[in-house]
């Protein structure tokens, strides 16, 4: 564990920020930042916030749509060139290094945030170094995506039984800049999942405070379509082996054999050639566990950990 440096201010020494900074990191979201945009203007937060939206890489004019923007004003809104690598790690770097609160708080481009979102967060943020909210999987997904993944109203913090810490989701997080700079930074090696886990981690081993609010409510967008949904759960398979080869000595254990033994008697028994109405398990969700373990296969063999 790294020492906190002595100099360090501490929760209890927070006052409120002058000015909180929203960043977001994006790509190709025209069609779709909208709804994250008129949110953010709805906040009933009575201090000064500005946004930033980190573009990576897209395609679709974003950055001359939002240079137009009729909300660009009102939310002190600047869009940030964050195209020389790609990840929403890097991203999000770029947003805050070009950002200018004292405070930081994450939210996603496809997403909303709810009224007295940043509200609460700001608030918690006066008691931690950090602090993260809650994910409603129910209001922007239809139905069958929420039967696929079930995500309802997430209201105690996430951890797991073989990790040592907690961790907040990377959309609904926020932590002081003093902070943010004293731990690097998002790790820009996790390109496409779980960055969230490890930053929450690095942050606690630090000897950092991450908090939980969870009156901070962030509407979380399900995927739509199975091609998606099997590319973000390969992406957590691969991402949870990273984070065993990167945490392994210090806050995550493997998985016990027969936790493998059941996820496979699990997809073999409740394949979707069988009716629903005897596996009762949806086709979505069978999917969701085939392309994790798959992606952890993967990972497995590319990271030369072995963790399934």
């Amino acid at each position: 564990m790294h020492p906190r440096p002595a100099s360090a201010i501490t929760a209890s020494d927070r006052k409120a920020p002058a000015l909180v900074s929203v960043v977001i990191a994006a790509k190709n979201v025209k069609g779709i930042i909208d709804v994250q945009l008129t949110a953010l203007a709805r906040q009933d937060y009575d201090g000064a916030f500005e946004v930033v939206v980190a573009d990576n890489g897209s395609t679709d004019g974003l950055e001359q749509f939002l240079l137009h923007h009729p909300l660009r004003d009102r939310l002190r809104m600047s869009c940030v060139d964050a195209s020389t690598a790609p990840g929403v790690s890097h991203a999000r770097n770029v947003g805050v290094a070009r950002s200018a609160g004292a405070f930081v708080a994450f939210c996603d481009a496809d997403d909303r945030v709810r009224p007295d979102w940043l509200r609460h967060l700001a608030q918690a943020a006066a008691r931690f170094d950090a602090v993260a909210g809650g994910l409603d999987g129910r209001p922007l997904s239809s139905e069958r995506s929420a039967a696929w993944r079930p995500l309802s109203a997430v209201t105690t913090q996430p951890s797991s039984a073989n990790a040592r810490f907690p961790w907040g989701g990377g959309g609904n997080m926020g932590i002081w800049r003093d902070v943010f700079d004293e731990i690097g930074g998002w790790d820009t090696s996790y390109v496409y999942a779980l960055e969230d886990m490890e930053f929450s981690w690095r942050l606690q081993l630090r000897g950092r405070s991450l908090g939980w609010e969870p009156r901070a409510v962030v509407d979380y967008r399900l995927r739509d379509d199975l091609r998606s949904l099997c590319r973000q759960s390969f992406a957590y398979g691969r991402g949870e082996v990273q984070l065993y080869r990167d945490h392994r000595a210090t806050c995550m254990s493997g998985r016990p054999v027969p936790y493998l033994v059941l996820l496979i008697a699990l997809i073999a028994v409740r394949n979707p050639l069988l009716p629903v109405t005897l596996t009762r398990l949806p086709r979505g969700q069978w999917l969701w566990h085939v392309s994790a373990l798959l992606g952890r296969v993967a990972g497995s063999r590319d990271l030369g950990v072995f963790y399934v």
